[in-house]
């Protein structure tokens, strides 16, 4: 059960199929990517690497990374994709704990991947190779001579998907070849039907979400189109709306409101686009209303981790539409929709998570699916990772509502514990972003003396002016208690972020300390 024969299949059912777009320009065929992806295994064989091996990615979104990806797996080994945007220390501590002699790099990363070489921590493993895919070396590396695709086990790792590391260093979630394969069957059957003239943008990082959605459209021999800045530019992307039809992209909310504000509305009403999926974090409300103002029906939300990835629940595209009866519709926006059909979801106490809570009753998110990684990956247990049990404890804080939908309250070490009482600050920022000058929002504790803590609302405005605190106070006191209004708030036009798009609490919360 190789996740890679879906490369090979395709190519023998659509060879001539466009594989890859650069932009809008066929880059290689169905035929000529399951060639080059047999050629790399060929090289990759030559250069010692064997099944099971670890064979990092560290790539920005480049046309070259999909024959990678599937050279690496058609030889057996296991992909590490690694975001591009990470630090040449946080790149040395993955290649170290992975395991990797070989990495692949463009012309984008080749300098921090060699600075991450040059990091004493890696000292202890064999001389770390690096190939760049923008030189000839690659280039003769896909002229090697080709070899049979290498027959994997179900519950062999596939992907060694690390996470992003905002409380601490990264862990590595194994994936496996049954996992990537139920994910996509999940994708295919509950996001997006996909066709075959169909094609997927890839304006998200390739290393996480969206690379994960390539499995899809290769079973079904659609495309993917890697932009030509290789990665997430607003105006690229209508250029290539006017000119692709059958486009799905994933998007992180803040990518989804950059397009809302970036796309001119032309008339023409964006012919190609087909799917917006968004993720990785929450779309307060009012921003999915704009959201679903300016795209019409055609967003869907999943939540997910990469212990699960991509699938937990998922909120379909009609569910995104108003039936009717306005304070459902916002109900059901406001939460991450139903749980997939492969996957249970649980709300448990954090300490004794046999415990399942009512409907209405916060408490943390609890997964039992055969779509769960197979653990957490240990190099001195030499991949073994450590027991999970039945149930994967996510971290988040959420509750089922009524009609079965789940939401999302905080994560679990993010709650504001004020005077004794828990506050969430979801439900605050759902009622910030509802002014008009509020671009994006975190809400966050503050030590204090007499309270614990005190709520902290942190306002990204973009390039115009600030609202003033008068009127956030203003729609705090409409909405929600007294306890649970900001008592201090802060202004600045773009919030930091991760490498992944998620906005950086811990660093707001250390910079609202020293204030």
């Amino acid at each position: 059960m190789n996740i890679a024969q879906l490369l090979v299949e395709a190519a023998e059912r659509t060879p001539t199929a466009p594989a890859v777009r650069a932009g809008a320009h066929v880059w290689h065929t169905y035929t000529a990517l399951a060639e080059r992806a047999a050629r790399l295994a060929g090289f990759l064989v030559e250069q010692g690497v064997r099944r099971g091996d670890r064979v990092a990615m560290f790539m920005t979104n480049h046309v070259a990374f999909l024959e990678v990806l599937y050279g690496i797996l058609h030889v057996g080994a296991v992909a590490v994709p690694v975001n591009a945007k990470l630090h040449e220390r946080e790149l040395a501590f993955i290649l170290e704990e992975a395991g990797a002699n070989l990495c692949f790099v463009n012309a984008d990363t080749a300098s921090t991947a060699e600075r991450a070489a040059a990091q004493s921590s890696l000292s202890g493993l064999a001389p770390l190779k690096f190939m760049d895919v923008d030189t000839q070396s690659y280039a003769a590396a896909v002229r090697s001579d080709p070899v049979a695709l290498c027959p994997r086990d179900a519950d062999d790792l596939a992907w060694l998907f690390f996470t992003s590391g905002t409380t601490g260093r990264p862990k590595g979630a194994m994936l496996t070849h049954r996992n990537l394969l139920l994910m996509t069957v999940s994708y295919l059957t509950e996001v997006d039907a996909v066709a075959a003239n169909d094609c997927i943008l890839h304006a998200a990082p390739l290393s996480h979400g969206s690379g994960m959605y390539n499995f899809a459209h290769v079973a079904v021999g659609a495309a993917q189109v890697i932009p030509d800045s290789h990665g997430f530019d607003p105006a690229e992307i209508g250029t290539l709306l006017g000119s692709l039809r059958g486009v799905s992209m994933f998007a992180a909310p803040t990518m989804v409101q950059r397009l809302v504000a970036g796309l001119a509305d032309d008339g023409t009403g964006l012919p190609g686009l087909k799917l917006i999926v968004y993720g990785g974090g929450p779309m307060l409300v009012d921003q999915a209303l704009r959201a679903i103002n300016r795209f019409g029906p055609r967003l869907a939300q999943i939540y997910g981790q990469g212990e699960c990835p991509m699938t937990i629940t998922r909120l379909q595209r009609e569910r995104h539409l108003d039936s009717g009866e306005p304070e459902v519709h916002r109900r059901r926006l406001a939460s991450v929709g139903t749980p997939f059909h492969l996957v249970e979801v649980a709300i448990g106490c954090t300490d004794d998570l046999a415990v399942r809570l009512p409907s209405g009753q916060s408490g943390e998110i609890l997964v039992r699916s055969p779509l769960v990684m197979a653990g957490y990956w240990s190099r001195e247990a030499a991949g073994a990772g450590a027991p999970i049990g039945d149930w994967l404890a996510t971290g988040d804080v959420g509750y089922f509502d009524a009609e079965g939908y789940l939401h999302l309250s905080d994560r679990s070490k993010d709650v504001i514990i004020s005077g004794g009482t828990n506050i969430y600050s979801r439900e605050i920022e759902d009622v910030l972003v509802g002014h008009p000058g509020v671009l994006e929002v975190a809400v966050i504790g503050r030590p204090n003396e007499e309270w614990g803590e005190e709520v902290v609302a942190v306002v990204g405005h973009g390039s115009g002016l600030p609202p003033t605190t008068g009127e956030l106070d203003a729609l705090c006191r409409a909405s929600i208690a007294q306890f649970k209004r900001p008592r201090h708030y802060a202004f600045m036009p773009e919030l930091p972020k991760n490498a992944y798009g998620k906005i950086e609490k811990t660093l707001l919360k250390a910079a609202m300390r020293s204030s």
